[in-house]
């Protein structure tokens, strides 16, 4: 079976607005979490054509006599281009790598001694080397930028070294947290405006499930109730077999969800009469062993009846397995012990009982203390010991609850059960 529907308003708004609330909150989560990573990969982009272009000033016609001269000692051109505020360093190379200038500003010399250290990359003529390296717990750019002579050959390079101002950084990390918070709050505005639709839409398909759940079981009790009147005039016999086997089922603790699918197979148990020969079902004396055989055919013919639907498939093994016996000697298959499923066992004890204790055309009612003997007796054999036990606990008050009450009566027992085990009932309005 389903998970159980909602019942009321409240139960609707609560599982929706928990379902949408794990939802937005996972989703606001990916959202701002790419939104992080995104921003995050922008702001270093930002960063890295900042510095690439405060690099490009140093490849000036001052900076290519520089490396010409090979001596740039005394250079206020490359003393003024360095913004040491920004810039860690500056390294200037010739065209073969090597290194002929060199302005570290105030560094400390252990971050000098790490950045000397680190391989000069040599990009070709048009192109840019940058990237960011870690050192010493700071997060540098390293952009090497090459210098072209005035008839355009590549004469050297030139190396810097920077950091983020504080007021880059403090940009930056305002951007990224702009961006995640905008992301989250999108899905947030969204589930918000999305839920009333959810609610109306939700409570719609509430109610067509509701809707097909009454329809499948109005159809389910009909079906077993003409079978009922055909085979024995009424069908207060479907009424007490079921209300017999959901309180042996509640008092074996059986789950609410195998319960009803007892309660199904309870009702539609005998369908497979359908297709039995009136003179053989309504037969008031003993069969003969060839009309018997047939009889014993009803199980198969009611599980060829409901094959197909997916909403009776657990209930099908009570209409097959209703009359299978523990030590093997029942019928269609012969199913010994636990190879009975669980819900037959406990319908075929009530069954029989129920069979007894009932007018027949053909017979009288038995008493209740006979047929608990009889039910006593065929304990092992028959029914499954455990079982029978359990039913021994409550037959008496059963027997003279069910007995006693009008058919009307059972029907709204019959009903309130359904309500417990089907969750059956109009939605009210949601306000």
């Amino acid at each position: 079976m389903s998970r159980p529907l909602p019942e009321t308003p409240g139960q609707l708004h609560g599982m929706l607005t928990i379902r949408l609330g794990l939802a937005a909150t996972v989703v606001a989560l990916i959202a701002g979490g790419v939104a992080y990573f995104v921003e995050t990969y922008r702001a270093e982009q930002a960063a890295l054509e900042q510095a690439t272009r405060s690099a490009r000033h140093f490849a000036t016609p001052a900076m290519q006599m520089i490396v010409s001269a090979g001596r740039p000692d005394g250079h206020d051109e490359l003393e003024r281009l360095l913004d040491k505020s920004r810039f860690v360093g500056l390294q200037v190379f010739d065209g073969d790598g090597d290194q002929v200038y060199e302005n570290w500003g105030s560094s400390a010399v252990s971050l000098i001694d790490v950045l000397r250290a680190q391989t000069l990359k040599r990009p070709e003529r048009d192109q840019i080397h940058r990237a960011w390296i870690d050192v010493n717990s700071e997060h540098l750019i390293h952009v090497v930028v090459p210098i072209s002579g005035s008839d355009g050959r590549l004469v050297g390079y030139v190396r810097t070294v920077s950091r983020l101002d504080a007021e880059t950084v403090q940009a930056q990390r305002d951007q990224v947290r702009t961006g995640a918070l905008t992301a989250v709050g999108a899905v947030v505005a969204t589930a918000f405006v999305l839920y009333p639709l959810m609610l109306a839409m939700l409570r719609r398909s509430t109610d067509l499930s509701r809707s097909l759940l009454d329809s499948n079981l109005s159809l389910i009790r009909s079906l077993g109730n003409a079978v009922a009147k055909k085979d024995s005039g009424t069908d207060a016999h479907n009424y007490r077999v079921t209300l017999y086997a959901i309180g042996l089922a509640e008092a074996l603790g059986v789950s609410a969800e195998d319960i009803s699918h007892l309660v199904a197979g309870a009702f539609l148990h005998d369908v497979g009469k359908i297709g039995i020969p009136d003179s053989i079902l309504l037969k008031g004396g003993s069969l003969t062993p060839a009309e018997l055989q047939v009889m014993q055919t009803h199980p198969v013919l009611g599980t060829e009846i409901v094959t197909g639907n997916p909403w009776l498939q657990e209930a099908a093994v009570i209409i097959r397995h209703h009359h299978e016996r523990l030590d093997g000697k029942g019928y269609p298959d012969g199913l010994r012990g636990e190879e009975i499923p669980l819900i037959a066992r406990i319908f075929a004890v009530v069954d029989v009982f129920d069979a007894l204790t009932s007018e027949r055309s053909y017979k009288s009612p038995m008493g209740l203390d006979e047929a608990m003997q009889i039910i006593l007796r065929e304990s092992g054999s028959h029914f499954d010991p455990r079982i029978a036990s359990a039913f021994m606990d409550i037959a008496p008050a059963l027997y003279v609850t069910i007995t006693q009450a009008e058919t009307n009566e059972l029907r709204q027992r019959l009903h309130e059960a359904l309500l417990r085990y089907f969750k059956l009932g109009v939605l009210p309005p949601v306000v």
